[in-house]
């Protein structure tokens, strides 16, 4: 039986270096694409292809080559880069998504896509905790988009098959890359100012909480979705995901814990109207039940585990 080919689209993002990592530590076949290559040393001798996800002819021809059984396209337009280059992100998040989605109804070869939501879908009419099927009036690009990408999975599911699998992620906290222009990122970002000297300045109010996820549970949801029985996927659309939820002042604290010198402050931008239209937490009862999810990361061993790539561990820290 040939071997399943994992093609990674956008594999050079904070989530797909992670994901390929993982994939390729796991003995898998995987191909990476993206418009840069990868900047980890340990990827770049993968089978990698540069592509732009809009040109719907080139990802055919290239999906073919390499005889992609699965597709996890992750190349997105996060959500404050979006709110600048509205046209540009709608373009990318759409386009990108609906070529896959038509190449993958046209080519039996490919038998399953994962393609990742996010708390965005989500507008400011939600209670703090977002139900899993909530109301989902979003008030950005990315938001739209990902909101009409889901739509649009269930439709190429009811009507032509396609397997496509989704869940909605938090803000994702990762040691490997930096992030790319998204709402959250101050609480990845905070890690490269840990020895000051002068003051972090946040760009969200100090205590603004949004969910959030390490990227060791971000990428077992991925894997665990995607190995879950056609029967046990009852959502036509993407699945919450929580791992945890906290505010900046709640992650400075911990972050004090071991860098007690560490020194923030707080300035506002436009990012805070995005989040201000974002749940605090997020239902996900229905992925514990339907395919078993439970995260394992919780604040302490985040912090712990981004202080220590950084070589900032103190003996202070108990």
């Amino acid at each position: 039986m040939p071997k399943d080919v994992h093609f990674i689209i956008g594999a050079s993002g904070q989530l797909g270096t992670e994901f390929a990592l993982a994939l390729h530590r796991a003995g898998e076949q995987v191909v990476l694409s993206d418009i840069k290559p990868p900047a980890l040393e340990s990827l770049r001798d993968l089978p990698f292809e540069i592509m732009d996800v809009r040109d719907r002819d080139v990802v055919a021809t290239v999906l073919e080559r390499h005889h992609a059984t699965h597709v996890h396209h992750l190349a997105a337009a996060l959500s404050a880069r979006g709110e600048k280059e509205p046209q540009w992100a709608w373009d990318l998040n759409m386009r990108g998504l609906l070529n896959v989605l038509e190449i993958a109804a046209e080519r039996n070869r490919i038998a399953q896509i994962f393609w990742p939501s996010s708390i965005a879908v989500f507008g400011p009419e939600n209670s703090p905790v977002a139900p899993q099927n909530g109301h989902r009036l979003p008030e950005t690009v990315y938001g739209i988009s990902k909101q009409a990408g889901e739509q649009w999975c269930a439709w190429f599911k009811k009507h032509h098959g396609v397997d496509v699998r989704s869940v909605r992620y938090p803000g994702l906290i990762g040691e490997l890359c930096p992030p790319g222009g998204g709402t959250t990122d101050y609480a990845v970002e905070v890690f490269d100012h840990l020895e000051g000297p002068e003051a972090y300045s946040c760009f969200l109010k100090a205590d603004t909480v949004l969910p959030m996820m390490h990227m060791e549970d971000a990428i077992g949801a991925m894997l665990q979705v995607m190995s879950a029985p056609a029967s046990a996927i009852r959502n036509a659309e993407a699945y919450n995901i929580q791992g945890m939820s906290f505010d900046p002042q709640t992650l400075f604290a911990e972050i004090r814990r071991h860098v007690p010198e560490f020194r923030a402050e707080f300035i506002p931008d436009f990012r805070q109207v995005i989040a201000d239209g974002w749940p605090d937490e997020l239902d996900d009862a229905a992925a514990r039940a339907d395919w078993g999810w439970t995260p394992k990361v919780g604040l302490s061993d985040l912090v712990t585990r981004m202080v220590a790539a950084k070589g900032k561990i103190s003996e202070t820290a108990d």
